[in-house]
């Protein structure tokens, strides 16, 4: 038995709001879906897509926010200011997810970054694959509590980062300026990576 296209979508569209309702989000995630539903039902193709880029966005938003817990607080003598997040819809700039926070102390700084579904990230998973590429501009390969990490630091002008690939997911970014290698090592190992690993 073949369906049309049209019957697919409505199909589609028709089990994720039945799937969201069921779980209790009642919210404007469900309405944004439920709108396209009715524009896609009257025919207006346009305001159905809009609709529906508005519900992946709040999705992404909710995911984003869940990023945050992940930031660590600062270590001792250092400040940090507070967490913020955002996302991008697929339409703009591939998509994604990102939670950041800033540490200071004195005149050191660094900046931790972690993305989800990034378009970044396959890039950071080709270099890890391949050594050469990780250390063609300085870089190290490293283990920071069992993950794979690329580590840049130089000492003359304290300046350093470390990327972090988590579950071939998530894109941990650590940066710093007016740092020691110790201070960037130490904001890395303080991330919990298994359970960030388990995120749905």
């Amino acid at each position: 038995m073949r369906f049309s296209k049209t019957t697919l979508v409505l199909a589609v569209l028709s089990v994720v709001i039945f799937a969201f309702s069921t779980a209790s989000y009642a919210d404007d995630v469900t309405d944004y879906i439920k709108e396209a539903l009715q524009y896609y039902k009257d025919g207006q193709y346009s305001d159905a897509v809009d609709s529906l880029n508005f519900a992946e966005q709040m999705i992404q938003q909710k995911k984003s926010t869940g990023l945050e817990a992940f930031l660590p607080g600062p270590l001792k003598g250092w400040t940090a200011e507070a967490a913020t997040s955002q996302a991008a819809s697929s339409a703009m700039l591939g998509g994604g997810i990102t939670a950041e926070r800033q540490y200071s102390k004195g005149d050191s700084s660094i900046q931790i970054q972690i993305m989800a579904d990034s378009p970044m990230l396959q890039g950071v998973l080709m270099m890890m694959s391949n050594p050469m590429f990780a250390t063609a501009n300085g870089g190290k390969m490293k283990r920071i509590r069992k993950q794979k990490a690329i580590v840049k630091f130089n000492p003359s002008t304290k300046e350093g980062d470390i990327q972090i690939v988590v579950a071939n997911r998530f894109l941990v970014s650590i940066e710093g300026n007016g740092i020691t290698n110790k201070n960037l090592k130490d904001y890395a190992k303080a991330i919990d990576y298994k359970k960030m690993s388990t995120l749905p």
